[in-house]
């Protein structure tokens, strides 16, 4: 199975898709209003996580993706979005974040530090990727292929560096 494949075929169910997004925020929202103010207790801050991460993967895929296709291929049009599988898990994805704030700080939420620094990951990488693809570093540099691997791992650590050490 492709991806393209994949989204065919959640786009053919958008009721599963559609539960599954809606059942998140609807989720958080409900455990917030029984748990005020105990979410940085046990039972709930578990929870908490289960929700997140349930949420946030496809949404930082589905952003990933989006990213992707925006700046790498050409072709790609704002137009030719899918609601269901591009843009309704970003939506749930904040609209779950921002719930779930209201009740507990993300660092009492076990593993939220994983998906920001996965997050912090993606970044950097496509921001390497996108100035190397706009500078076209291979065509006027003769570099052996283990240099230019090297320099790039370089410059994602320290870009990595710079922007853990802007977040904190």
């Amino acid at each position: 199975m492709t991806l393209r494949e994949l989204f065919d075929y959640l786009s053919a169910n958008p009721a599963l898709v559609a539960a599954y997004f809606l059942f998140f925020p609807a989720l958080a929202w409900l455990s917030g209003y029984f748990g005020k103010q105990e979410g940085h207790l046990s039972p709930w801050k578990y929870l908490y996580s289960a929700l997140v991460y349930g949420v946030c993967i496809p949404g930082i895929f589905a952003a990933t993706l989006a990213v992707y296709l925006f700046l790498f291929e050409r072709g790609s049009s704002i137009f030719n979005l899918n609601l269901l599988t591009q843009v309704l898990p970003i939506v749930s994805m904040v609209v779950t974040l921002v719930v779930i704030k209201r009740n507990v700080s993300f660092a009492l939420i076990p593993g939220f530090g994983k998906l920001s620094d996965l997050l912090l990951v993606i970044v950097s990488v496509f921001v390497l990727m996108y100035l190397l693809d706009r500078i076209h570093l291979i065509a006027w540099v003769r570099l052996p292929v283990q240099w230019l691997i090297l320099l790039v791992v370089g410059f994602l650590i320290l870009f990595r560096y710079g922007l853990k050490r802007i977040m904190s």
